[in-house]
């Protein structure tokens, strides 16, 4: 009896331990699911924010691409700025010479911009108290529109005056060209890049501003190989703003004389978390920051690394900030973060009424005249 009653004990213990060893074997099995299925879900977040070929092929695309334009400002007075911008830039790349460029980035990107020179008899197709009605929404000036000024190039001899102007997230450098005509009209020859992966230049991913700033120092290149005695701007928009700020904190050459943040945000981080839970519905924490490690794995950056907050801290550049107080896209109080931040001679200007990237169609006479106030001040206590 006692010997059957110890093998009922043995027997029960090894059924049990089997069924625990099942139990272990199918949480492991669901750990294992989860973990595939998160490293999916943040595979796919991190292609649907930085990959354009691949944000196309989504419906939510055409659904953000709409909540964007629909959280910009819709008055009367912008829609006419816009519009006037657009037929006075039309007219003004019909005779404008102009000359394609490209250089090729050190892991093996082809990056495409435009420029368009300085006039070489030194006059200018705009007043110096005119100014453009506004920039038009993306896709409203191709490429096509500003072919008639394509020959004929010439480097612009007589100004030494230089504008590096940066286009925003998934935009591309034709929705530039209304800044381009502003400056060529007050004397600047003016360098328009598609940054990496977007408009016509090669690349993987969307660089946030981290990528762009290294990229955009090959066009600083360019420009000095073309002008030793180059004075340079760099004028940005919403992610091309951060990217001149990244660029400002790093080392610049001295003929970089000021920067024009419009609309920037602080850091990518930041701005990945709030899109994440708004235009997912998901969870920041722990998305943002597995993100983090997918994009390092995938693309060889960090979004940690892409923060115009951290550059501005070190930047010594004389920088204009501006931003509209009715932007839904990112708030007007990063633009005040940033301009508390910044160790470098700064200005602040808030357009009231103006959503996001709509500052110079709000108010085109301040915005305009702000900035060529500000630039002939940075650029005349440097001669």
């Amino acid at each position: 009896m006692q010997k059957k009653g110890r093998k009922n004990m043995a027997g029960n213990r090894k059924a049990a331990s089997g069924k625990k060893a099942k139990r272990k074997a199918a949480l492991a099995s669901l750990l294992c699911l989860f973990l595939l299925f998160y490293a999916l879900l943040v595979n796919f977040l991190v292609s649907a924010a930085l990959v354009p070929s691949f944000m196309e092929k989504l419906e939510s695309f055409e659904r953000i691409t709409e909540e964007s334009y629909a959280a910009q400002v819709q008055t009367s007075d912008i829609k006419g700025n816009r519009q006037t911008a657009l037929d006075d830039t039309r007219e003004w790349l019909k005779a404008a010479e102009h000359k394609k460029l490209s250089v090729e980035t050190p892991d093996g990107y082809t990056l495409a911009a435009e420029e368009f020179p300085a006039d070489t008899n030194g006059e200018t197709l705009l007043g110096t108290e005119e100014t453009p009605g506004g920039a038009p929404a993306a896709g409203d000036i191709s490429a096509e529109d500003s072919a008639q000024g394509a020959q004929n190039a010439s480097s612009g001899k007589g100004s030494h005056k230089w504008v590096l102007i940066l286009h925003g997230y998934t935009g591309w450098k034709e929705e530039m060209y209304p800044f381009a005509y502003w400056y060529h009209g007050q004397g600047y020859h003016a360098v328009v890049p598609d940054l990496r992966c977007q408009g016509e230049s090669e690349g993987d991913f969307i660089g946030m501003g981290w990528t762009d700033h290294f990229d955009c120092m090959l066009w600083i290149d360019y420009i000095l190989s073309q002008d030793e005695e180059a004075q340079i701007v760099l004028h940005g928009q919403s992610m091309g703003a951060a990217t001149a700020l990244m660029m400002s904190g790093g080392k610049l050459p001295d003929n970089v004389k000021a920067v024009v943040s419009d609309c920037s945000y602080t850091d990518a981080y930041r701005m990945f978390g709030e899109k994440i839970k708004e235009w997912f519905h998901l969870p920041a924490f722990p998305l943002v920051d597995s993100a983090c490690l997918m994009l390092r794995l995938r693309g060889g950056y960090n979004l940690k690394d892409a923060s115009a907050l951290e550059a501005v801290k070190k930047s010594r550049t004389p920088t204009l900030f501006i931003h509209g107080d009715s932007d839904a896209m990112i708030s007007v109080q990063m633009a005040r973060e940033l301009y508390a931040a910044a160790s470098c001679k700064k200005e602040l200007l808030i357009v009231k009424g103006a959503g996001h990237g709509q500052a110079q169609e709000k108010d085109p006479e301040t915005y305009f005249g702000t900035i060529r106030d500000f630039l002939d001040k940075m650029l005349e206590s440097t001669q």
